[in-house]
């Protein structure tokens, strides 16, 4: 058998048609999700990009794999399990079109293959999906008769956000410059926001209004959405590809990814930190003829540190005794015997623009900061996510029992991580946040 990984990096669930999105932004992963199960309860345990991944590879949380930052200082020790490694031990030939090795040179671990096109873009961010797919899509039909594995991570759903031009103005009617608009202003003075408005925005007013201030936030969500069409487009080109070789029937599909996106709430604009679920959920779809029912969805509380059990259980490999997912694969065939994946809480930790850490359960979310943030928030935020799923109403001193008591939880949660893994305390603590503290020392 064979797996194909996508993950669109910085890609919400809940804009793409399969999780209920109103915008025609996803046709081929719809197309994906009704040959296959959609998971409409994933979470990641740790953002953004670099702690994530190393859950996704490790199967293993934060604290014990122990790169809890994008950016610091920490590395991955050599021996933390990696399942790549595991599918080359069990005769798969192993493939990576990403360039994550750039940032951390241990993500090309277990890879015969890694392909980078990103150096011959002006920022290794900017690479695009087309790209990625020309190298992606040869490699495939090279290696479509060896048992393989393939990763392909896109990064066009990244900030900033910039669709083809025949994309550029699907989701938007209008003069985003109308002087009534005001909802970008509070993005001056926010972490990224000079960023986001100096390189990006600004020379994009001068591209297509006439220099004029673009000031409506919705049309920089619907630049997103079109970012999120056109890499939709790359996944059906690479599955068609897929299609072609032959092989399709006895491949494993999984689009995933490894955070979501703010857009423009709580003072984050455009960017994947703030512990709120449009940051922690992910989407996750999966395809595998004869082995998962179509059309199937699946509402148990998950967290991407199954992915790497589950992707071994797929071929045939045992996963080492040090990860510490479990396999969804029995729950992703409708069995109940899956249900030993699904978690009844979610302990998830950032700490790179802000250092905190919340506690997902029973439709609450608790957020508890290790240091002040950037935006002034208070140190401890409670919402009632079935009343309020945006999470715009902190109910944290109105509830002061319930949030008293789900503090206590989290805290037992960390101290048990602590004590497992024989560190002498909360590493957020003493660590900090790292992209956070160089924007307050001005190193941006």
């Amino acid at each position: 058998m064979n797996i194909v990984l996508i993950v669109l990096d910085s890609l919400r669930a809940n804009h793409l048609g399969c999780y209920g999105y109103a915008r025609d932004t996803s046709p081929n992963l719809e197309a994906l999700a009704r040959q296959g199960v959609v998971l409409t309860r994933m979470f990641t345990p740790a953002i953004p990009t670099q702690p994530s991944f190393a859950t996704i590879y490790t199967g293993q949380y934060p604290l014990t794999h122990g790169v809890i930052s994008h950016g610091g200082p920490e590395e991955l020790a050599p021996d933390r399990p990696f399942f790549t490694e595991d599918l080359q031990r069990a005769g798969m030939v192993t493939c990576a079109v990403d360039n994550m090795y750039s940032m951390r040179p241990w993500f090309a671990r277990g890879y015969e293959f890694y392909i980078d096109p990103s150096h011959r873009a002006p920022m290794r961010l900017s690479v695009t999906c087309d790209a990625l797919n020309r190298r992606a899509i040869a490699w495939l039909r090279a290696h479509a008769r060896e048992p393989f594995f393939l990763l392909v991570h896109y990064w066009d759903t990244h900030t900033p956000y910039k669709p083809p031009a025949r994309l550029r103005h699907r989701y938007y009617d209008g003069d985003p410059t109308d002087p009534r608009f005001s909802s970008l202003e509070p993005m001056r003075g926010a972490p990224l926001g000079d960023v986001w408005a100096e390189r990006w925005l600004a020379p994009l007013s001068h591209k297509l209004w006439g220099g004029r201030e673009i000031r409506d936030a919705e049309y920089v969500v619907a630049l997103y959405d079109a970012c999120i069409r056109h890499t939709d487009g790359a996944v059906g080109a690479l599955l068609s590809a897929l299609e072609g070789s032959g092989v399709a029937d006895d491949t494993l599909v999984v689009v995933t990814a490894d955070h979501g996106e703010m857009m423009y709430r709580h003072g984050i604009f455009f960017d994947h930190h703030g512990l709120y679920n449009a940051n922690l959920r992910v989407p996750f779809i999966a395809r595998w003829p004869g082995r998962i029912a179509a059309a199937a969805r699946c509402d148990a509380v998950l967290e991407t540190v199954n992915i790497a059990p589950t992707l071994l259980e797929a071929a045939g490999a045992r996963a080492p005794a040090a990860m510490e997912g479990k396999s969804m694969l029995p729950l992703l065939s409708g069995s109940s015997e899956g249900d030993g994946a699904a978690a009844q809480r979610v302990v998830a930790e950032e700490c790179t623009w802000q250092c905190k850490w919340c506690l997902l359960r029973d439709e609450r979310k608790l957020i508890v900061a290790r240091e002040p943030d950037l935006y002034g928030r208070p140190r401890r935020e409670l919402y009632d996510l079935a009343a309020d799923p945006d999470e715009l109403r902190n109910v944290a001193d109105e509830r002061a029992t319930e949030a008293d008591g789900m503090e206590a939880e989290l805290e037992q949660c960390i101290a048990r991580m602590v004590e497992k893994n024989h560190l002498a305390h909360d590493p957020l603590v003493t660590h900090g946040a790292t992209l956070g503290k160089r924007w307050r020392e001005g190193r941006f």
